[in-house]
């Protein structure tokens, strides 16, 4: 009996620190995606962006972290095709918005997270797009080997201001909403 409790303190010891390690998930770039909303007055843009990379953290099945890397590169237009599309994609990539060909990335790192139950988070994280960084709230809903979150960005803080009511006067019709909606399916 004297034997086997320093083994069984040994084991417990073990056990304990193997399990509040935190645990990686990298997420399949080629099954997750970012469905994009753009709106003005005379209707709606949507279309896709694709992950570089990203990762989620979990301790004890629960996130604690998390950071991705959306190419801007493959901004993709999906409710338009031929010329119309082409020139749409052409445009969003321009320096008027995204300006891809200086900023191929844009990057998204979670800051603060409270577990909410049930796995859903609320996530308080840092958003960079065209090399500035502003702070984003919104919810993660994990569900097994995936999660999704829906994200409401003001294009405006990112110095993205073309065709904004908020900037120009005039405008009329031609006016295109300052707010832009991201749907988020990642896959890990």
């Amino acid at each position: 009996m004297k034997n086997l409790k320093p083994l069984l303190l040994a084991f417990f010891v073990l056990f304990s620190f193997s399990s509040t390690k935190a645990q990686i998930k990298k997420i399949d770039v080629s099954k997750s995606l970012i469905t994009w909303t753009g709106k003005k007055i005379t209707g709606q843009h949507e279309g896709t962006i694709k992950f570089k990379e990203g990762r989620l953290e979990f301790k004890n099945n629960k996130v604690i972290g998390g950071n991705f890397v959306a190419d801007m590169t493959t901004l993709n237009n999906t409710d338009q095709t031929g010329s119309s599309k082409a020139k749409l994609e052409g445009h969003l990539k321009s320096d008027d918005f995204f300006g891809i060909y200086n900023f191929d990335t844009s990057l998204l790192t979670f800051k603060t997270i409270t577990d909410k139950g049930n796995n859903v988070y609320t996530i308080i994280a840092s958003l960079t797009i065209k090399g500035k960084s502003n702070p984003i709230i919104f919810d993660l809903i994990v569900k097994g080997n995936t999660a999704t979150a829906n994200l409401s960005v003001d294009r405006t803080k990112y110095d993205i201001k073309y065709g904004s009511g908020s900037f120009f006067d005039d405008l009329g019709d031609k006016t295109i909403y300052d707010q832009f909606d991201l749907k988020v399916n990642l896959v890990f």
